[in-house]
């Protein structure tokens, strides 16, 4: 049986993390497991999204209800959706893993 190594686990999501915005330095101490710092990876890219979305949704508030503002909102909008769903199924598909490798044992 094969080991998980949780410090190259930690350079990988530190990396995925600064990608998305998030640049809190992580450290083997910090992470729970790896299965956390994928949820936290994740959870760093919803953030910088619903700032984004946020940001729009404000300058239309404010008066820029142009096509353009408005399109980018739903292109936005979109993305989130897509993030959204992908975390879900990511995070859901490796617990169940877990879960199943956990019963193995």
């Amino acid at each position: 049986m094969s080991t998980i190594d949780n410090t190259n686990n930690a350079n990988l999501f530190s990396g995925m993390q600064s990608k998305t915005g998030n640049t809190a330095a992580v450290s083997d101490q910090d992470l729970g497991s790896w299965y956390e710092a994928m949820a936290e990876a994740w959870g760093g890219a919803l953030d910088d999204q619903a700032g984004r979305i946020t940001e729009l949704s404000d300058a239309v508030a404010g008066g820029q209800d142009n096509p353009s503002t408005m399109t980018l909102l739903t292109a936005e909008s979109m993305r989130m959706q897509f993030l959204a769903n992908n975390a879900s199924t990511s995070t859901n598909s490796v617990g169940q893993a877990l879960e199943s490798l956990a019963r193995k044992q």
